[in-house]
């Protein structure tokens, strides 16, 4: 939908900015006065918006902002975030100038990458700011240590780029057993005498994701990268929760249709659930369409008058069917809450990712761009 569109239909996501701001402040009480604080906004920020997210996230203390591609790193400068922005995963060669001309940091790992930063710099008179990524065991992308010598005396030799950082990226910091985490940052350490001996010792060195922020202090170092943590969801179960963190998230819309049904009558698709006697069934114009699970079908609940509502049959694209039998004041037009707190009630994130099979991160980058955001705080 174009931003100026009018919108009619009663389901938004409300984003609350005062809690970035939290939730920033929380996650950098647990880090060294010096250590810079990297807001990771990519996806959209976990889709609650990339440049509300990062201004609220600056606002409260965050110096840095970490993306995945270039584009998202553009629409950042194009908003006027004149901070560091570093791009966490790959890029094309194809992007270099574009990169360099906004003073956009990569991550650099390909030759070929550094060849075009190279050019690109000094077509244009500037430099380009690299942060060298090593693969310590996570096995995406990255030099490995046994190939950084090499990579690096290619760097070396290329007037135009700057080795500003040097990082890695934890795999198992969300878990209970942080042995392999340690593991990784012994590696990380071990590489770091390479860089220097080649003087490109680099000013940033960063490993700290959000589970490294809160359960590996030794992983700080020079910067840490807040991702799901600055939403107010923990990375899992098991990590370690120092600080309490608050949703910014709460996905509401508005009971469309309410109509009592007997029983024997099938609900939506397929005809997963029949009712089993008399029910009082709510309609909402909400569904997979604007990215609730239809593994939700028959499984997940809402929030009505403070009061858990069951999904009964399918989730469709643009519509779900809840039992409000036992909320018998429920009309419509009243609120439905989603994902979210509702009078003492809350469906968080996690229980919409346990019953779906999936992670946190998953539901919320999944909100459909259907669906408006509305900022608060």
């Amino acid at each position: 939908m174009s931003p100026n569109a009018p919108i009619f239909r009663p389901t938004e996501a409300r984003i609350d900015l005062s809690a970035v701001a939290h939730n920033v402040r929380a996650l950098g009480s647990l880090t060294p006065a010096a250590t810079a604080f990297m807001a990771v906004v990519k996806a959209d920020a976990y889709g609650h918006g990339a440049v509300a997210v990062a201004r609220a996230a600056r606002e409260a203390g965050a110096s840095w902002f970490g993306v995945a591609l270039v584009e998202e790193a553009l629409e950042l400068r194009q908003a006027g975030l004149s901070e560091p922005i570093l791009v966490l995963g790959p890029t094309d060669p194809a992007a270099a100038r574009a990169a360099v001309a906004a003073d956009v940091r990569l991550a650099l790992f390909d030759p070929d990458l550094a060849q075009a930063l190279d050019a690109a710099a000094r077509d244009l008179g500037r430099t380009a700011r690299v942060h060298l990524k090593i693969d310590t065991g996570m096995g995406r992308v990255g030099v490995r240590p046994d190939r950084l010598a090499e990579f690096v005396e290619g760097v070396a030799g290329l007037q135009g780029i700057e080795v500003e950082g040097a990082f890695t990226h934890l795999a198992t910091a969300d878990e209970a057993d942080l042995g392999f985490a340690q593991e990784q940052l012994g590696r990380f350490r071990e590489c770091l005498p390479v860089l220097t001996d080649r003087g490109l010792r680099p000013r940033l060195v960063h490993a700290a994701n959000t589970a490294g922020i809160l359960a590996l202090p030794e992983s700080h170092l020079d910067l840490v990268r807040a991702g799901i943590g600055l939403y107010g969801i923990y990375p899992s179960d098991e990590v370690a929760r120092p600080v309490r963190l608050e949703p910014v998230l709460t996905w509401a819309t508005r009971v469309a249709f309410v109509k009592t049904v007997p029983g024997g009558t099938p609900l939506s698709y397929g005809r997963t659930h029949v009712t089993t006697g008399p029910r009082r069934i709510a309609t909402l114009p909400v569904g997979y369409g604007d990215g609730y699970p239809r593994l939700l079908s028959n499984r997940g609940s809402v929030l009505v008058r403070g009061r858990r509502a069951p999904v009964k049959g399918r989730v469709c694209m643009d519509m779900i069917l809840v039992d409000v039998t036992h909320v018998p004041e429920a009309d419509v037009g009243d609120e439905v809450v989603l994902l979210g707190r509702q009078a003492g009630e809350e469906i968080p994130a996690d229980e919409l990712a346990r019953l779906t099979g999936t992670i946190p991160y998953e539901i919320t980058c999944n909100l459909g761009k259907r669906v408006p955001r509305r900022l608060e705080g």
